[in-house]
């Protein structure tokens, strides 16, 4: 067979880790993820574009078995899996390659998961072609077997990445249970816009070779900030930035219903907070950062209402608050208990997938409302913090 990378302009040395080959390269053994000859010589022709995925890992030997088993059960098997081992101090590597991965180790990376994921998209993208495919995805995430071929599939001339649709594992008892059934509305709001992506979800996205080639030029050139590599070192939220910065090239982001992934849940309140307020904060930073434009009127639109819907539920509790401690239970109004019913039924209708035990804590509707103001403190917190310029710092979760 071919070696892809022999018939392109090889990367320099030093770009090379020992732990893996070049994209590409034949061994004396077939690799596990290889699609066969038949489909590297149409690639030759301008057939079916390559697919190479990506998984920055730092210490995840626990889940990267896992996360790879996913990628050997597509339907569109990628041509080469690469775990990008990052500041590993446990067996990770190790596991990756039992598992059949290759293993990328980073060197004097010092910017997480988006320098990691710069130093092995330098090393890979000198050998594809502007038409192939490059997925990312979280090492503590299993994509559904038909993501890759579903996400191949959707490209077009105006689309110029494909996202996730993230679900949550099972576990981690009621908190976790709040976290799928808040995953579950997130899935039905995009399909009830038609599969358009508001965030490339760092879980799992594709990306055509050409559009992050586009997206580092952009940088350099100065058209949007973030630094000048692929993904931005001077965001929180990697992924909420470069869906923009997709955007703004004028490209469309599509997250369709097969693509769907599930990964993990924070067992903890602590670990959710951290989570949610590094998710928060990067989203508002990123807005500050982009300026309003034609990409970000709509994100300032949503933080916005979020904001607004935020105010109005703890001013509608106090109110309540005040009404029950001054004249005592008013009784039931005809027309509140109306609203308050149908408020429910869009409750239980958008997470009836999630199970009968989701629709279940939606009919209690208590324990949202405690989600709800646990959300709500973040996102003030974070409002509160980008006014103030304090740094939010990044915290493992």
């Amino acid at each position: 067979m071919h070696d892809l990378a022999e018939s392109r302009s090889p990367a320099p040395a030093r770009t090379r880790p020992r732990e893996a080959a070049p994209p590409y390269r034949t061994s004396h053994r077939r690799p596990r993820h290889a699609t066969g000859r038949a489909h590297a010589a149409e690639d030759f022709t301008g057939g079916r574009p390559r697919l190479i995925a990506l998984i920055p890992a730092h210490n995840e030997q626990d889940r990267i078995a896992a996360a790879i088993a996913g990628l050997d059960a597509q339907t569109r098997r990628p041509d080469l899996v690469v775990v990008v081992a990052d500041n590993c101090t446990d067996a990770t590597a190790l596991t990756a390659r039992q598992a059949g991965a290759e293993v990328f180790t980073t060197h004097g990376n010092t910017h997480k998961k988006a320098g990691a994921l710069n130093q092995a998209i330098a090393w890979a993208l000198p050998h594809l072609a502007d038409h192939d495919l490059v997925l990312v995805q979280d090492a503590d995430t299993v994509l559904n077997p038909w993501f890759a071929e579903t996400a191949a599939g959707t490209f077009n001339r105006k689309v110029g990445a494909v996202g996730g649709v993230f679900y949550g594992e099972e576990g981690g008892g009621l908190l976790g249970l709040l976290q799928r059934m808040e995953f579950h509305r997130y899935a039905w709001e995009i399909e009830r816009r038609g599969g358009k992506a508001s965030v490339l979800t760092g879980t799992g996205t594709m990306f055509r070779a050409r559009v992050l080639r586009e997206v580092r030029a952009a940088r350099r050139a100065g058209r949007i900030g973030g630094g000048s590599e692929y993904y931005s070192l001077a965001s929180l939220t990697e992924d909420d930035e470069i869906t923009k910065a997709v955007k703004t090239l004028g490209y469309r982001t599509m997250s369709p219903a097969g693509c769907a992934v599930t990964t993990e849940v924070m067992p903890s309140l602590g670990k959710l907070w951290h989570q949610r307020m590094r998710w928060q904060r990067g989203a508002l930073e990123n807005l500050r950062d982009y300026g309003w434009t034609k990409v970000t009127a709509r994100y300032f639109v949503q933080q916005f209402m979020m904001g607004f819907g935020a105010l109005s539920f703890l001013v509608y509790l106090a109110f309540m608050t005040l009404t029950l401690l001054t004249f005592g239970w008013p009784g039931l109004s005809p027309f509140w208990t109306a609203i308050g019913l149908i408020f429910m039924v869009e409750k239980v209708v958008s997470v009836r997938r999630a199970g009968p035990r989701a629709v279940a804590v939606a009919l209690l509707m208590v324990p949202e409302m405690l989600y709800d103001l646990f959300q709500h403190a973040v996102y003030f917190v974070s409002l509160w913090g980008l006014l103030r310029r304090s740094e939010e710092k990044w915290v493992a979760t």
